[in-house]
């Protein structure tokens, strides 16, 4: 299956909050709702003047897919450029071996698309900004940011970190 195939084949961000129980649905719901992004980032958002699709390997029961794929919903109500569906890791794992992190998929991955399908990058599991402090070996700061993100604080940063991919550069 093509990328295009597989991103034709995804379900709307709507479907993908009806996938499973009430009670995720409503966490979900309640983070998107939280989003602050700030005048700047907004206008960052609406700027983006090229049609992109992204291909979201998401399940809603992963606490970073509950924080994340919102993020992309609020990018794409911005801007209707910007469009995306959710796809199952499971059955699709072939698709994320060029994004595997130690030999294991992560979700979720995006993976970002021009219209022609040529691939301009992907987002892996986490904002860069929390990956860097993972791995920084600092427990204490590891913790601190851990309890940040969980309450949602880096989602701007997730939004930026997709349209750094989008852009090619970094904002």
């Amino acid at each position: 299956m093509s990328l295009k195939s597989l991103y034709e084949s995804g379900i709307e961000y709507n479907d993908f909050l009806n996938s499973k129980d009430v009670d995720t649905k409503d966490k979900v719901l309640d983070i998107y709702n939280n989003i602050e992004i700030g005048k700047d980032l907004e206008d960052k958002i609406k700027a983006v003047d090229k049609e992109v699709d992204i291909i979201a390997f998401a399940e809603i029961w992963c606490p970073d897919c509950m924080l994340n794929v919102p993020a992309l919903e609020k990018i794409h109500i911005l801007n209707p450029k910007i469009n995306f569906k959710v796809v199952s890791r499971e059955g699709n794992e072939k698709y994320l071996d060029d994004y595997a992190i130690d030999g294991k998929p992560r979700i979720p991955t995006f993976i970002i698309t021009d219209k022609t399908q040529k691939v301009l990058g992907a987002f892996i599991e986490r904002p860069e900004i929390v990956r860097k402090v993972e791995n920084s070996g600092n427990q204490v700061d590891v913790i601190v940011t851990k309890k940040k993100y969980r309450k949602g604080e880096f989602i701007p940063h997730t939004i930026t970190d997709v349209l750094n991919i989008i852009s090619n550069k970094d904002i």
